[in-house]
């Protein structure tokens, strides 16, 4: 027994002279997968990118084009966007971790309903986030115009406009980014760390200094990368508090006609983002902090004392302030188009504006348009996040991080960006684009919209692949299964609500899209954030709002949706694994 141990035990060698190459068929295949996916990739994403690059340099030079940049209004922009997305980092930081440490270390009365209230914003569309903003605080606002009335004064000095406004409104709608992982963090961190360095005399301040707060940096990392890409890319926003961002920027140049200068500002935020998003990664790996406690003693959370009833106060005005904005889109939505001017509340209400979306096929194009392109765009971003999350999680041997990095470099590029690439690369047919125009057809949303969101789905499709052992699909092959056998008769089972998740986010969020649908859109086809956008810009509110609302409830059917599947997911992996094993 001893010696059969042992032989098992020692680790084959190979022969001399031999490199270690993927010889199964179980790395043949994800190579082979690997191809179509990764060319896939580069005609859409690397190839657009490249080809905005090149035409960065056209006209008079990349001299004169990058200085015009730099010495221009686009330079100004540039430090704005930066200044902006930095201020966002800093204040969803503030805001998203103090809620985390309120929901996690303190019991007090309504402390669900905040728990609850917490994620709204992540029901509302980027667009229509800034609208309630604009619709409450603005000078025009509810607000602004009830704390006129009552303190007598004019409504531009109690309204909310210009910078500070942008401010608000993302870190209103993107402190989740931070409250969530922080959250989690702080429920899973081991208490007797804390006991440990207080026994040792460590007073609170250094405790979290020293122990919670580095243990917090994977958390704190996430947010602040996906805080600072999204305010980098934010357009919604600036557009409706008309603050020049370099966003902004891209859009008035294509607009206007100047190509070059618009390719040179959409190569340079690009550069930004992705630039942001290797520092944050390199900040990371070189912090890295784990327990070595063999399990977790929950943290016991103040359920006692003053404090606990000024949580509890607080919690409850912290809760009508996330529940503003979402009831506000709803009461204007039923409000007649232009009966709302100086009044404080619409003065007139009306279920016309709901009837007339179903209705009337002008109002019902729209919806038509968002729907049919997400719907397909999901059904891309589903073959090709779930090929990605395969390949990456199976694959042996150097250039795995370079693939991850690959599929997921669209997240971090802006929407207006990859609008752009597309416009550029796909203006005219040319040998680049294999002869093929997408610019004026419809085909170019469901395209951006995939680019886009593909990300969504590999990652929840690798969340859920984390704990799928190879062991059972190699068990499968022994007994003779071929490899699309073990992915429909195992794998996939096992990871569906993975893939369900992320596909069910790609589309309510291509539902959403504003930002890239506004650069590429064809005319003649408004989606429904472009719809919504117009329609406030004809001072159509009522509409605007039924169309924002109805976004609002299909987010939040998904989000509920998305939970479900997400607190049954562990109990159905272990069942199937028992299952199989």
């Amino acid at each position: 027994m001893t010696t059969t141990t042992a032989h098992v035990g020692r680790p084959r060698r190979r022969p001399i002279g031999r490199p270690r190459l993927p010889g199964s068929s179980g790395d043949r295949f994800v190579y082979v997968l690997a191809a179509p996916v990764l060319a896939i990739l580069a005609f859409l994403v690397l190839i657009p990118m490249a080809r905005t690059s090149v035409v960065s340099v056209d006209g008079d030079g990349a001299a004169t084009n990058y200085g015009t940049f730099l010495s221009g209004a686009s330079g100004t922009a540039l430090l704005l966007s930066v200044g902006i997305s930095l201020g966002s980092v800093l204040g969803c930081g503030v805001v998203g971790t103090l809620l985390a440490i309120l929901l996690t270390r303190f019991d007090f009365p309504g402390r669900r309903t905040l728990e609850t209230t917490a994620l709204l914003p992540m029901a509302l569309p980027p667009l229509i986030g800034a609208v309630s903003f604009v619709l409450l605080y603005s000078e025009t606002g509810i607000v602004a115009r009830s704390l006129s009335l009552v303190l007598d004064a004019d409504p531009a000095a109690v309204s909310v406009n210009g910078v500070v406004g942008v401010l608000m409104v993302h870190i209103f709608t993107m402190y989740p980014f931070f409250y969530l992982p922080v959250a989690a963090g702080l429920a899973g961190l081991d208490s007797s760390l804390e006991s440990a360095a207080f026994n040792l005399g460590a007073h609170r301040i250094r405790v979290w200094r020293t122990v919670i707060l580095p243990m917090l940096t994977p958390a704190l990392v996430s947010g602040t990368l996906l805080t600072f890409m999204i305010s980098m890319a934010s357009f919604t926003a600036p557009q409706l508090y008309n603050v020049q961002t370099l966003t902004m920027q891209i859009v008035a140049t294509k607009t206007a006609g100047n190509q070059e200068l618009a390719a040179t500002q959409a190569t340079v935020l690009a550069m930004v983002s992705i630039l942001f998003l290797v520092s944050m990664k390199w900040y990371q790996a070189r912090r890295v902090h784990r327990s070595l406690s063999k399990g977790v003693q929950r943290d016991r959370v103040v359920s006692h004392g003053p404090i606990r009833w000024l949580a509890g106060a607080g919690s409850a005005a912290l809760a009508i302030l996330l529940m503003a904005p979402v009831l506000t889109v709803v009461l204007v939505s039923f409000s007649v188009d232009g009966s709302w001017t100086t009044q404080i509340l619409p003065p007139d209400y009306t279920f016309a504006n709901y009837t007339a979306l179903f209705t009337d096929p002008e109002s019902l194009l729209p919806i038509s348009v968002s729907v049919q392109m997400s719907f397909l765009a999901t059904l891309g971003a589903i073959v090709l996040g779930v090929a990605g999350a395969y390949i990456v999680a199976r694959w042996r041997g150097p250039g795995r991080n370079s693939v991850d990095f690959m599929i997921m470099l669209p997240w971090a590029l802006p929407g207006t960006i990859i609008g752009l690439n597309l416009v550029t690369a796909f203006n005219e047919p040319k040998p680049s684009n294999l002869g093929v125009s997408l610019v004026g057809t419809l085909w170019i949303l469901p395209i951006a919209y995939l680019i886009r969101f593909v990300p969504l789905v590999f990652r929840s499709t690798s969340a859920a692949l984390e704990i799928v052992d190879p062991s059972l699909e190699e068990a499968a092959r022994n007994l003779g299964a071929s490899w699309w056998m073990v992915l429909r008769t195992i794998t996939i089972p096992l990871i569906s609500k993975g893939i369900i998740g992320g596909a069910l986010l790609a589309f309510v969020d291509g539902v959403g899209e504003y930002v890239a649908s506004v650069v590429i859109y064809p005319a003649s086809y408004p989606p429904l954030s472009v719809e919504i956008y117009n329609r406030i810009y004809s001072s159509e509110f009522g509409t605007a709002a039924a169309y924002g609302t109805l976004q609002i409830a299909l987010i939040l059917s998904v989000l509920v949706i998305d939970n479900i599947l997400r607190r049954g997911h562990r109990h159905t992996e272990s069942a199937a694994t028992e299952t199989f094993a």
